[in-house]
Formats: structure tokens, sequence, C-alpha cells
């Protein structure tokens, strides 16, 4: 996974002057939604009446291949948000994820949650972009990322009103990459050496998460079992993208995982 992350930098890389010569930040600049108000990711994920669900819009990944090709962004994100769900992620890569820039301004349309844009940025160019596209939230990934790289991206993105999920895997890069440019830290359960999900990771770390941080937690998540375990941990976000995806209606999975947390909390 390590190279295959390497292989997605270098081509993003790449990727980014291309669409720079296609799109000049003075044209980005100029788009509806760059000078609109973004909505608050912390704050949906603190409201009483939602569990804190983030539900991703995903067609394929690089281990997993085609998961869900055949989607209306229209209909799903709509969808999602009558489910319950707290927020929005919209894959944006398009090589690897089969995801595009006008999946997130088709979402934006249709919605007025929070939608964090899921993509490998590595460029300035990249979070004016998810500004001009409508997106409220940016991923910034650690280990695609040196620190200095994740704070300036991060200042960027908050001059321009956008929150940032800064995504980590393990404690040394908890360590090194929290910063109060970011002000959501998202653990990602997958060890990108091994392909392995463990829901135990983000249970090790939640901890050690500066209390000023919004907590999100990230992969191999699919019950509401989990769900609540994780939010006694301390979570208050869940991003659950596949477990909806591999669903010939993820909109329909969405809701029946939300009821299920809901009666699970009223028992209780």
């Amino acid at each position: 996974m390590a190279s295959i992350l390497e292989e997605i930098v270098a081509h993003k890389r790449k990727e980014v002057e291309e669409r720079r010569e296609l799109y000049p930040v003075k044209l980005l600049e100029k788009s509806l939604y760059f000078p609109a108000m973004p909505v608050s990711l912390r704050g949906y994920l603190r409201r009483t009446d939602r569990v804190g669900v983030i539900a991703e819009i995903k067609r394929r990944s690089p281990s997993k291949g085609d998961i869900n090709k055949h989607i209306s962004v229209e209909q799903l994100s709509i969808g999602y948000m009558q489910a319950g769900a707290s927020a929005l992620s919209v894959l944006t890569d398009k090589r690897y994820f089969g995801g595009q820039a006008e999946d997130l301004s088709t979402a934006r349309r249709f919605n007025f949650c929070p939608i964090l844009r899921k993509d490998f940025i590595v460029d300035e160019y990249q979070v004016l972009e998810a500004k001009s596209i409508g997106a409220d939230v940016v991923l910034l990934i650690a280990a695609a990322l040196r620190p200095e790289e994740a704070r300036s991206l991060g200042a960027l993105a908050r001059s321009l009103g956008l929150e940032v999920l800064l995504e980590v895997h393990n404690e040394d890069e908890l360590k090194r990459y929290a910063c109060p440019e970011a002000s959501i830290i998202g653990v990602n359960n997958r060890d990108l050496s091994t392909f392995k999900v463990d829901t135990a990771t983000s249970e090790r770390l939640v901890s050690l998460i500066p209390q000023e941080f919004s907590r999100v937690t990230e992969s191999g998540i699919s019950d509401a079992g989990t769900i609540r375990r994780l939010k006694s941990a301390g979570f208050e976000g869940f991003l659950i993208g596949e477990a909806f995806m591999r669903h010939s209606k993820p909109e329909e999975a969405c809701r029946k995982l939300i009821q299920q947390v809901l009666q699970g909390e009223q028992a209780a």
C-alpha cells in the first residue's frame, strides 16, 4: 500500500499541473461556490439529532477494484442525507477511485450539509479547487505529506474558511502532524503496509488526540455495535464508504445502520 500511495501521489502532482493549465486559479475564484460560507463539519458532528455518520460516495478503490460504478451522485447524496447522515464524503480522484471534481459539485448542488473532499491533496491548487467546487472540508493525509506541507496546506484551507480533516494511521503520525491548522483528526484503521483493517487502532489512539480536535474514525466500520463502542471511546464522526457502497442501494444501507445505532442508544 505504501508503494501504491507513492504512485498515487506522483500521479497526483502531474494531474495538478494539467488541471492548473486547464482551469487557472483566476477561473476557480470566479466559481459560484468560491465566495460561499462553508458549512461546519464539526458543528454537524455534534448535533444531537444525528449519530455522526459521514457517508461516502466511492465507486472503486486500488485494493478492491470496482465497488459500485453505476450510481447517481444526485440521488445517492440526497438519499444519504435523508437517511440521517451527518455529512458527505466525496471521492474526487479519477484514476484510482473513479471519481471526479464534478461529483462534489453535484452533491453540493442538491445538499446543504458539510461535504468533505476526499482526495490526495499535495498542492495548494487543490485546496483552492476544493473551495471552487463546493467543498466544506479538505482531507490532508499525513502519510502523503511532510509535516510542514500539512501545516501550510492547512493554513491555506483555514484562510478560505474550510475545515481540515487530518488523517493519521499511528502514534508517530499523530505526534508529528497534529497542528492548529487542522480542527479534526481522522484515524484510519487501515494499516498501509499490510492492508489489514482493525478498529483497535482508533481505540488505541483516541486518548492521545488532544481535546481541541474533533475525532473521526475511518475504515472497517460496518455495524452499529462498532459505532456505539467507538462513540463511547470518544469519537464523534464515523466515515463509512465501502460498507454502504457494496449495496445496490447504499442509502438504504446507511438508513438501516443509523436506525440500528439509534435503537441501541435508546435501549441503553
